[in-house]
């Protein structure tokens, strides 16, 4: 028979010694690994292919959940989560139909997990788990918001400028000139922490000094050592940096 390969992963040793002494029970059991935290346990899992890990869920630094996103929801073994009470973690398992055992374990609660780890071993239910975690992560993962409009102060008025109006954008010493239609604005910001606020299936940066709306690119010219001629709609011109190459290639290899 086939012994199911476990991994045990938690921060505290009594409990890892208490996963570990209920598997030693098993004999269709075998604990391949413990970690102590989610980093060993991203390596180990990558490493060992366990078929089941006991994954603690509040470790510091990398908790479970950032485990099986380091992982990836495809590649994450069967997981057994291991938690103390939290209430939102508790529910969201249960909405997700995934096993957890809450802290301190009781042994009927483990036998029952256990056997439905198994089972889904002999079934063809890998896939359906997959779906679930990726849900679960949603779950804990909030969506990243975007800027939706820039508050720009100028001539003793506020102008309210909708992401969507933007052509480009370019550096201006400790300003970033915001190109608009004919106007052009000035906002007290850094490129990078603009870059980083806006969203990136819409706008991109192809120099250091410039960040593009990607509905406003009309053509791409190849020029010498990897940089680009980029062409607006209005007919302005810009030259991408070296460094920012791949970034214009993806644009030119996806058709979509």
């Amino acid at each position: 028979m086939k012994k199911l390969r476990v991994l045990i992963v938690d921060d505290e040793p009594l409990a890892r010694e208490g996963i570990r002494m209920r598997l030693d029970r098993e004999p269709d059991i075998e604990v391949i690994g413990e970690c102590s935290n989610g980093r060993e346990a991203v390596s180990a899992i990558k490493r060992d292919a366990p078929d089941l890990v006991f994954l603690d869920v509040q470790m510091p630094r990398l908790d479970g959940f950032g485990v099986i996103a380091a992982i990836g929801v495809k590649r994450m073994p069967q997981v057994i989560f291991v938690t103390a009470f939290d209430e939102h973690a508790l529910r969201a398992f249960e909405v997700h139909a995934l096993d957890y055992l809450l802290k301190p374990v009781e042994g009927a609660r483990f036998l029952e997990a256990l056997e439905r780890a198994r089972s889904r071993m002999r079934g063809p239910e890998l896939t359906a788990i997959s779906e679930q975690l990726r849900a679960l992560l949603s779950d804990f993962k909030p969506e990243k918001k975007y800027l939706e409009r820039l508050t720009i102060k100028a001539n003793g008025r506020i102008l309210f400028l909708g992401i969507e109006e933007i052509d480009w954008i370019a550096a201006a010493d400790n300003y970033v000139e915001v190109h608009a239609g004919r106007a052009s604005h000035l906002l007290h910001a850094t490129m990078n922490s603009l870059e980083q606020k806006l969203d990136p299936n819409s706008f991109l940066r192809i120099h250091r000094s410039q960040i593009v709306n990607l509905k406003r690119i009309k053509e791409l010219h190849p020029l010498f050592h990897g940089e680009y001629r980029v062409i607006l709609k209005d007919g302005t011109e810009l030259t991408s940096g070296r460094s920012y190459r791949d970034k214009l290639q993806k644009l030119v290899d996806d058709p979509l």
